[in-house]
């Protein structure tokens, strides 16, 4: 979350309230404006408090049309009325509330049949508030696990490290600085836009607590090759001994693949892969915000990480950095396992992977632009400006799209591929065949007038976007 400081001048301009928002007197109703950065001194009323709230978040972009966000911006009623119904239940509370609790521990167990565990009753695993808190669970199992193998050289003479390509979202790099392990990342080159499995295996030591491979790169949209990567830390321990674990950062494909990509061998079949983590609030197609992390058995996940917990009502195992949070989102994935089960669930993430297709296809078309992947494994694709396009850049495409109310972000890719600016289409459930048409066209009327730029107007890059890693 982003941090926020009070402003520099509190109340400089008051909230601004219509006479007629007053309960029953609209010139008596509301005689003062309420302040905006300290808590007003009487109660109003509720339908005010509303419409002042209301009107504010206008000014918010339409989710619907953010192509930027991963994060699920549709669900069936049904849905929503089941999470209405459950959002005063505190998820923590599981003696309290035994069937929420129930109904997790069955989407753990789905997910273990479903990224084939070699025994998903023996699979470990629990619900967090997204995929940023399941891969710091991840990362911490992965550190103590490492921690138990060196006593005798940790903390004194031995500093930890991760291994992971440079295209890892940025709760990677936080878990690194947050739990004091060393970050080695694997660059980009040429025309490959994540990790290569042998480059991370040259990257690992006697120190090395795992390595990171991930399914989805949120750079492109392309996986990683997981198998090769495991292939690689095998021949790694056959030369030295070294037996170095893989997490699978399964954000969003851990979702897709399953379904999509049956042939696919990434997840628990490798022996070498100790843990999984995916977004119930990517392509789980549920609402922010509920992750999954699950291990392979109870040897990959320490126990004493486990705290128990009796003054809730019972005696309750929890692996958790939040506490309480509402079990709305839980209750709302278990309802969309129910509701699509597997066909379901390969209908979807089909649509979804069709119409990134067909928008992948309308862009290259036009002809100004190259296309870096096409959406045929996650349903995201990425593209630049082909070489000869000099009249503008991809921050000047974000910036015009944005006055038609899209939000696609532009940015440059990191090391050794900082000279890459790229433009990213994140096609989600809800995103139509439709709206994947007007998006084009809206494209398509946009460029004559790009093409008569005299040169590209960004002059920031790095404040060009909203959309940062």
């Amino acid at each position: 979350m982003p941090l926020h400081q009070g402003p520099e001048k509190p109340d400089e301009r008051p909230m601004s309230v219509n006479p007629f928002y007053g309960a029953a007197d609209p010139v008596g109703g509301m005689t003062e404006a309420p302040p905006k950065h300290r808590l007003p001194t009487a109660p109003m009323p509720p339908s005010t408090a509303h419409q002042l709230v209301r009107d504010e978040l206008m000014l918010d972009g339409n989710s619907r049309l953010n192509l930027a966000t991963f994060v699920t911006t549709w669900m069936e009623p049904q849905a929503g009325i089941l999470m209405a119904e459950c959002r005063d239940k505190n998820m923590i509370d599981k003696d309290e509330y035994p069937r929420t609790a129930e109904l997790e521990r069955r989407c753990v167990a789905m997910l273990a049949d479903l990224w084939h565990a070699p025994d998903p009753s023996a699979a470990v695993g629990c619900s967090t508030t997204g995929s940023s808190e399941a891969c710091m669970l991840a990362g911490m199992a992965l550190k103590r696990r490492w921690a138990r193998r060196n006593a005798d050289r940790y903390p004194g003479a031995a500093r930890p490290n991760l291994v992971m390509g440079v295209n890892v979202q940025v709760c990677w790099e936080k878990f690194c600085n947050f739990w004091e392990v060393e970050a080695r990342l694997v660059p980009m080159e040429g025309e490959r836009f994540h990790l290569d499995p042998q480059a991370a295996a040259e990257l690992c030591d006697e120190n090395t607590i795992g390595v990171v491979g991930i399914l989805g790169s949120t750079f492109d949209g392309s996986y990683e090759p997981i198998a090769d990567l495991c292939s690689a830390l095998d021949a790694l321990q056959e030369r030295t001994g070294l037996d170095v674990p893989v997490h699978v950062d399964g954000a969003s494909g851990a979702m897709v693949a399953p379904f999509l990509d049956e042939d696919l061998v990434w997840d628990f079949r490798l022996p070498r892969v100790a843990s999984i983590n995916t977004s119930g609030h990517k392509y789980g197609l549920v609402y922010p915000g509920v992750g999954w992390a699950l291990w392979r058995d109870g040897e990959a996940l320490p126990e004493e990480l486990v705290f128990r917990v009796n003054y809730l009502g019972g005696d309750m195992p929890t692996f958790a950095l939040n506490f309480s949070r509402p079990g709305a989102q839980v209750v709302a994935q278990y309802y969309t396992f129910l509701r699509l089960g597997r066909e379901g669930y390969r209908a979807v993430q089909q649509s979804t992977r069709d119409v990134a297709r067909r928008v992948a296809d309308g862009v290259e078309s036009l002809g100004d632009f190259r296309l870096l992947t096409r959406g045929d494994e996650l349903p995201v694709f990425a593209f630049t400006t082909a070489p000869d396009v000099e009249a503008y850049d991809v921050f000047d495409v974000s910036r015009r799209l944005r006055e038609r109310g899209w939000l696609v972000p532009a940015y440059t890719f990191p090391p050794n591929r900082e000279d890459l600016s790229v433009l990213r289409v994140v096609c989600r459930n809800g995103f139509s065949t439709d709206l994947a048409d007007l998006f084009v066209d809206d494209l398509t009327q946009l460029l004559p007038e790009l093409r008569r730029q005299p040169h590209p107007y960004t002059q920031d890059k790095g404040a060009a976007t909203g959309f940062h890693h």
